[in-house]
């Protein structure tokens, strides 16, 4: 089972706490199960969210991402399986509990989901104007508040279609944070977005996480956004999760089908149809070996520089949990991984746990040899290469 192994902890009415902290809330699905009639989408879908942290789900076009997110929400109902956040399940609660739950969500659409006869001051109102009883003036303060968050002062009176495509996406991302979500959904955030406006978006992310340290998902295709901003990456193929873990594991695994994702190369498992057959695949890699290009251009597995905040916001608490959860697990990774990671901590992080590559080469040191940092709360990942995939 592919998942991240969470530390559950104890619930507050509000935002989820562990040790007084304030965080987003955790996200523990298990055995989700989804299908259209006879068409099967994913199955047995198993992995934890981990609070207040930021997470990417990829995957080729078609393998239900878009589908994945909707049913953790309730828009659609999975076969089987639960999806329990703040102790409800909400695949089998009342609709009243999951009309509660809901609540905790903030969602961005991949068209941003505007109304087209409202402008954008009247857009980001409309969940509060729906969920709460706040006064007219309370509702203007939060709105322009979220609008100058997302870049958008001065534009509130301008109608969707007045607007460019990012800023469509910017106001749906300031509707999905009026309610302070606990948990954020982003559905192909990029998608549409030149590479610079995509830039300033996966900032914002990063920027809104280091502010309320909401639990966000974002589901997208594009690699740059992948590896750079994330704590924690996911990716579904032929209807099942790969893998699910922290960013380190991923970006430097050796398992076929993400390694030719990330490259973004035509040789590997995945293929024009989902479902390569192996002659195909043999085919591909005599050509590779006679020397045509496979659509590469270079190898990124390794672990690059993550996203920060920017100056004069506060440092995300979560790449420290994300860090400690990885030097739990480091003994159980490839040699290769293991060098790579340790060389991506600083000089300072690499005293904290004890550790650099030299040493670990020269002395063969196991996982007890590993200092986790001061918690002793640490979420340990499982990690499952699918055999089936080759």
């Amino acid at each position: 089972m592919a998942m991240v192994a969470g530390v559950t902890t104890r619930q507050s009415p509000g935002r989820s706490t562990r040790r007084g902290v304030l965080m987003g809330a955790e996200v523990v699905i298990e055995g989700l199960t989804k299908s259209f009639g006879k068409q099967a989408i994913w199955r047995d879908v198993s992995l934890t969210l981990p609070p207040g942290e930021v997470s990417v789900m990829l995957g080729p076009s078609g393998t239900g991402k878009s589908v994945f997110l909707k049913s953790m929400i309730g828009l659609l109902k999975p076969d089987r399986g639960s999806c329990v956040i703040n102790g409800v399940d909400i695949v089998t609660c009342s609709e009243h509990r999951l009309y509660e739950t809901r609540k905790l969500f903030g969602v961005l659409f991949q068209d941003g989901a505007l109304f087209g006869s409202m402008n954008l001051y009247d857009n980001v109102a409309f969940p509060l104007r729906e969920h709460t009883k706040k006064s007219e003036s309370e509702i203007k303060r939060i709105v322009l508040e979220k609008l100058e968050m997302t870049g958008l002062a001065g534009a509130e009176k301008k109608l969707p279609g007045e607007i460019s495509g990012g800023m469509r996406k910017r106001a749906g991302l300031a509707r999905a944070l009026v309610l302070d979500p606990e948990i954020i959904l982003c559905d192909e955030p990029d998608s549409g977005l030149d590479p610079v406006r995509t830039a300033y978006l996966s900032q914002l992310l990063i920027d809104l996480n280091a502010q309320i340290d909401a639990t966000i998902l974002i589901v997208t295709h594009n690699i740059n956004l992948a590896r750079t901003v994330p704590d924690n990456i996911g990716m579904l193929f032929r209807k099942e999760l790969v893998m699910f873990g922290p960013r380190e594991v991923l970006l430097t695994s050796d398992e076929p089908v993400v390694e030719q994702f990330l490259n973004g190369r035509r040789l590997g498992p995945i293929g024009m149809s989902e479902e390569k057959d192996s002659a195909q695949m043999a085919r591909e890699q005599a050509q590779a070996d006679a020397g045509h290009h496979d659509g590469s251009t270079e190898d990124v597995r390794g672990v690059v520089p993550q996203l920060q905040p920017t100056p004069g916001l506060p440092e995300r608490k979560g790449v420290r949990r994300r860090k400690d959860r990885v030097m739990k697990i480091l003994h159980t990774l490839p040699p290769a991984a293991q060098e790579g990671i340790i060389d991506s901590l600083t000089p300072e992080e690499q005293h904290r746990y004890g550790v650099d590559a030299s040493t670990l080469a020269a002395s063969g040191r196991h996982h007890s040899d590993f200092r986790a940092g001061p918690t002793d709360t640490v979420e340990l990942p499982v990690i499952r290469n699918s055999g089936s995939i080759s």
